[in-house]
């Protein structure tokens, strides 16, 4: 790393972070299951049948449109374990509570988990409150575990991916980090535009009982779309080529970015899954995507190629883009 402190683009998700994680902290560990970077690690001894997952959230503010830091703690870590094929069976909560912090507001986000977390089913089984000084702590962190079960023995991961397997996503794009600048009254938007903030366990039952060849699948939130898939050209050595006509976006998120200069490609998201399947899958896991409330526009929006290993878009106007790892956050604390 050449930076010599930590930046707050080290926690962006993007090209910085990973650089931090890479350069820093794995070595340090020296661990081949941390070494592998997925959002959730088997665990040794387990017959490889048990993955966990960690997450902290530090989202400003605590209640946007659509969700709150609570849903988003669930949704989050519910999210990474079903990125390896996995079914959440437990999670953990630790809570940083900032000194004045009301009551009434701790409840509202406490409840929010509780109905998140049922909704996978999943029980939040243990946890920690810890409480700072006034001013040091930005009224809540959220600080979350979760553990799941391989039922198929498969574990997802990029190295299954083969050429000619298709990307697909199962909705629209942007729109969590969107609803973030609305809720920081940085931008003023005439139509209301919400967090797509979700557990997706439904949507991967269906995907995995209709597509149990299912190469890759991965939540792509800081960093969004474009930061993930170029983790899997690197890791993979393949190229991946987007069609950009095919990325679904909403109409006031396109036109946020339009104005701000932002690219929805590496817009955070909380309710989306990328997931990769071989070719003649495609049709198969999009009709189990769309069956279920969070999938009804999913799409295929790219491909994987041999060639040079970037991912690269083709757009509306017939030209081709590189769309590079970004190096940080294009909004911080979205999560």
């Amino acid at each position: 790393m050449s930076e010599d402190t930590i930046l707050l683009s080290h926690g962006g998700g993007g090209r910085a972070a990973r650089s931090l994680i890479q350069e820093v902290i794995a070595p340090i560990f020296d661990n081949p299951e941390l070494e592998r970077l997925e959002d959730a690690s088997r665990i040794s001894g387990a017959g490889e049948k048990m993955v966990m997952t960690q997450d902290s959230y530090v989202v400003s503010p605590l209640f946007f449109p659509g969700g709150d830091i609570g849903r988003l703690a669930v949704s989050g870590t519910v999210n990474d374990i079903l990125t390896t094929g996995a079914r959440p069976v437990a999670l953990s909560a630790g809570l940083i509570l900032e000194e004045g912090l009301s009551i009434d507001l701790l409840k509202r986000v406490l409840l929010s988990m509780k109905q998140a977390a049922d909704s996978v089913p999943v029980p939040i089984i243990t946890g920690d409150t810890k409480v700072v000084e006034r001013g040091r702590g930005d009224g809540i962190y959220i600080s979350t575990s979760g553990v799941g079960v391989l039922d198929s023995g498969t574990f997802l991961t990029p190295r299954r991916i083969e050429e000619g397997d298709l990307v697909l996503i199962n909705g629209p794009i942007g729109s969590h980090e969107a609803a973030i600048i609305a809720a920081r009254n940085e931008f003023s938007l005439d139509v209301e535009v919400l967090s797509d903030c979700a557990p997706l366990a439904g949507l991967m039952k269906s995907v995995l009982e209709a597509v149990p060849e299912t190469r890759f699948a991965r939540d792509p939130t800081r960093g969004g779309v474009g930061a993930i898939l170029n983790e899997v050209v690197e890791s993979t050595g393949y190229g991946i080529t987007l069609e950009e006509s095919a990325i679904p976006v909403e109409k006031p998120v396109n036109s946020l970015c339009e104005l701000l200069g932002m690219d929805p490609l590496l817009m955070a998201n909380e309710g989306k899954m990328v997931v990769v399947v071989p070719d003649g899958a495609a049709e198969r896991c999009l009709e189990a995507m769309r069956s279920v409330p969070e999938g009804v526009l999913a799409a295929v929006i790219g491909r994987v190629h041999e060639g040079k290993p970037r991912l690269t878009i083709m757009t509306e106007y017939g030209t081709r883009r590189v769309v590079t790892m970004p190096k940080g956050d294009q909004l911080p604390r979205i999560c």
